[in-house]
């Protein structure tokens, strides 16, 4: 009779699938200044978690003795320094994310840029973490990067914050130095926001107190950094929030069917409730929630769903859905922090693309209130904001969107300014509150409009935008261009830079900032004299694409004229009827357009006028030539409206 080997119980993979997706789930970011260890802690909680597999570790002793810093050791940093310029530079430069779990608890952690230069990226690990992992060298101490990692994490909503003194082996596991550091940070962090606040010694080289206890650190009574980790307590404060929903699609395969595609973030919804489109105020009840798996009665916070509502009513991507008592503010004006991310100064009155959710609007900063001095958290005046900077602003956008404070949800709360000619992304800001006088102030309807003012006139109103370099010729040719128009009875005004500020425009200097806001004026002013019927000539340097065009987005299509009036520097500068370009030369005069400061040519105008070789009367036909054929102007002093 043969004897029967007993039979391992079967593994069970449904139970063990439930169990994995039943763990608690932590986002965290470790940052701080360079060289502090970030990338090593991160490799040593893979390596000490056992979530290396033998071909990475195979890798990593290869890469370490090619790029490693730690002599004949495994340098775990390379775990995480994906990018070859970090790995022969020794630094990181991206945000890299990393999965590992316990049997606790799961965890992305995102290893963030330590230089200065890199503090956006850091902003952007941290828009999305649940907890801080600050790094400072043991021999260092507090740094400037460490100070202002934390105030970012806490501007953006970080609620819990580990300090942890890393390379305590170099100190020789020195309790009075933890002490020191302990205390500095802990004075310096009391008016932070944190919900916890923990200060752990450890060497993420050796793994000292990484996942296990140490003996050298034996008059360390607290948690090792994993325990940690595993057992912080985590609000649930997005899921209990309010209902939102972004709608980001109208899905409409056909015409039985009508849905709202979008992801929801914050609260939930159930077939049934009664929901407002927030900008609109039209209500309506949720009849379906349409997933991939089919119809379900609740969608929660994060889910991506379609709802279909009981009645038709008008809503496109960008609208919020809300919950009837429970809505968000609705405004085109609010009070934001801004986190500066562009080489490229910010500059007040210069638009910008606003993108909110799946909302994206113009927009432009109106007043920075103060900047932040991340060092001493001061607050100080500013006309402008450079790369990293951060500061209290109030913006203005083209038309009303529906947002949240950040404080009471990150994802209506946040929004990202946009370089209108790039593309690229330049800001991050954070909402603060809406400013309540934009919902009372209303455009008041006229009956008498620049259609009707224009047809009196016998002309079709419109801007001549007259750009070029000082000396280039634009207020000699605009002002004969006027006098042609005069001689054949059509209304004008010639608003001229120099003319401009000894009035309106005054109060500005000649700095970047002041530029921006000169062009903002005399944009909204000649949007006026169009209004009144006007053909109006415009005679400004202008030197920036972005703020000439703000001036042509103040106005409809074909009002906007921009005439490119192409003299080279050098002809310029031969002329230079008022001495400026030579003073500019010797330094006497800052800030000058084609010298120290830049001019940004159009690169599609209306009208592109080389004036070397021809005649100011030869030009000024040119444009007139041109308004009569495109119908600004009729010949015998007839429009026809």
């Amino acid at each position: 009779m043969n004897k029967i080997t007993p039979v391992a119980e079967a593994f069970d993979l449904s139970n063990y699938i439930n169990s994995q997706e039943s763990k608690s789930f932590l986002r965290f970011l470790t940052c701080g200044s360079v060289d502090d260890g970030k990338s090593t802690l991160i490799g040593r909680l893979l390596y000490d978690t056992k979530l290396i597999f033998e071909d990475q570790l195979a890798a990593l002793e290869k890469d370490s003795r090619k790029h490693g810093t730690v002599s004949d050791d495994i340098d775990l940093a390379l775990l995480v320094d994906g990018l070859e310029a970090e790995r022969e530079q020794g630094i990181t430069i991206d945000v890299a994310y990393r999965f590992f779990s316990t049997e606790k608890r799961k965890f992305i952690v995102a290893d963030t840029p330590g230089h200065e230069q890199y503090t956006r990226n850091m902003a952007t690990g941290a828009s999305t973490a649940d907890l801080a992992i600050l790094l400072v060298d043991a021999r260092n101490g507090l740094l400037t990067q460490t100070r202002r990692h934390a105030f970012i994490a806490s501007l953006l909503g970080v609620r819990h914050v580990v300090l942890a003194v890393n390379k305590i082996d170099l100190v020789d596991y020195d309790q009075t130095r933890f002490d020191e550091i302990k205390a500095d940070f802990e004075s310096f962090s009391s008016g932070f926001d944190f919900d916890s606040c923990e200060v752990i010694p450890l060497s993420a080289r050796f793994g000292d107190n990484v996942t296990t206890s140490s003996d050298k650190l034996s008059w360390f009574t607290g948690p090792t950094l994993l325990e940690h980790l595993e057992n912080v307590e985590l609000g649930h404060e997005h899921s209990e929030a309010a209902f939102r929903f972004p709608v980001q699609w109208v899905n409409r395969p056909n015409l039985d069917f009508r849905g709202y595609s979008g992801t929801v973030r914050g609260g939930s919804v159930n077939v049934g409730d009664e929901v407002v489109v927030a900008q609109s105020g039209k209500t309506s009840r949720v009849e379906k929630i349409v997933t991939m798996d089919g119809d379900q009665v609740r969608a929660d916070d994060g889910q991506s769903v379609t709802l279909t509502l009981t009645d038709e009513i008008d809503i496109s991507r960008g609208d919020v859905l809300a919950p009837v008592h429970s809505r968000p503010d609705v405004s085109d004006q609010f009070a934001a922090h801004l986190i500066w991310m562009s080489e490229n100064a910010m500059l007040p009155g210069r638009p910008y693309l606003l993108k909110c959710g799946t909302k994206t609007v113009g927009a432009s900063v109106t007043e920075i209130k103060h900047k932040v001095d991340v060092n001493t958290f001061d607050h100080h005046a500013a006309k402008e904001l450079s790369l990293n900077e951060i500061a209290f602003c109030n913006l203005a956008l083209s038309e009303v969107i529906a947002f949240d404070p950040y404080e009471a949800n990150r994802d209506t709360g946040s929004f990202i300014l946009i370089d209108r000619m790039t593309n690229e992304t330049v800001a991050a800001g954070l909402i603060w509150f809406g400013l309540r006088r934009a919902t009372n102030v209303h455009r008041q309807a006229l009956d008498v409009n620049k259609k009707a003012r224009g047809g009196l006139k016998g002309q079709k109103p419109a801007v001549l935008w007259f750009t070029g370099l000082s000396g280039s010729g634009k207020s000699t040719i605009a002002n004969a261009v006027e006098q042609k128009l005069l001689s054949l009875g059509r209304h004008t005004y010639l608003l001229d830079g120099d003319n401009i500020r000894h009035g309106l425009n005054k109060d500005l200097g000649f700095t970047d900032a002041d530029r921006v806001e000169n062009i903002r004026r005399v944009a909204e002013t000649s949007k006026l004299f169009v209004d009144a019927g006007l053909i109006t000539l415009v005679s400004f340097i202008s030197p920036f694409k972005a703020e000439r065009q703000l001036a042509r987005d103040l106005l409809e299509n074909d009002e906007f004229y921009e005439i490119f009036v192409d003299t080279s520097l050098e002809d310029c500068e031969a002329r230079d009827p008022k001495g400026l370009y030579a003073k500019a030369r010797k330094g006497e005069i800052t800030n000058f357009t084609g010298i120290d400061s830049a001019y940004e040519a159009p690169e599609a105008p209306e009208l592109h006028l080389k004036t070397q070789g021809r005649t100011v009367e030869s030009l000024a036909d040119e444009i007139v030539d041109r308004l009569l054929a495109d119908g600004f102007i009729g010949s015998d002093n007839t429009w026809v409206i």
